[in-house]
């Protein structure tokens, strides 16, 4: 594995896992019409943790109903299906409306993508610093090693969180800005006591 800081880019030099093609397959599609930033477990499970998990985390950026519509047909075309809803309106609805959904292979429900809009200015700010993993099928953007480690430690705060953060500062201890960590950690306390 390399990490060159200056450019964003993480290089894994191994052979992509059955979810890791699950996620290429996923984001070649939705990158053809949205923005996307990958967040939370699968990072650390994508930058070589050992644990299990059901779901990966997503954020897009905010688009129209008519450019999401366009998405979910091609999702739809290419073998993909929502669990939430079947009807494009009402898929949409779920992300206008703050909430989460979610997208797996047609008749496999696990694993699957939970795509989200930013809800908030601290989840808008994962799209100026990610990183691109490039694996040799492909790449994935994901948020800043930083924001992970911050989120997972202070916002999210369980014991399988914990570890993922201390998974990812073995690896990359001396490439890590903790001035970011801890400006990040400031802003999602800032806002837990402001009742956000």
């Amino acid at each position: 594995m390399e990490y060159d800081y200056n450019k964003r880019e993480i290089v894994l030099n191994r052979e992509s896992s059955n979810l890791d093609k699950f996620a290429l397959d996923f984001t070649k599609i939705v990158e053809k019409h949205v923005d996307y930033v990958i967040i939370s477990g699968y990072v650390s499970i994508l930058l070589g943790r050992s644990r299990v998990t059901e779901d990966i985390d997503m954020f897009i950026k905010k688009i129209s109903k008519e450019k999401f519509f366009q998405l979910y047909d091609e999702l739809q075309e290419k073998g993909f299906w929502c669990l939430n809803a079947d009807l494009e309106n009402e898929v949409f609805s779920y992300l206008r409306d703050g909430l989460a959904i979610r997208f797996s292979r047609k008749e496999l429900p696990i694993p699957n993508f939970e795509v989200k809009f930013p809800k908030d200015f601290l989840d808008e700010e994962v799209f100026k610093e990610f990183i691109t993993v490039i694996l040799p099928e492909g790449k994935l953007k994901i948020s800043s090693l930083e924001r992970n480690i911050a989120f997972k430690r202070y916002f999210l705060m369980s014991d399988k969180d914990e570890e993922d953060a201390l998974h990812l500062e073995r690896l990359f201890k001396d490439k890590l800005d903790y001035n970011k960590v801890n400006k990040i950690r400031k802003l999602i306390l800032s806002m837990r006591n402001h009742g956000k």
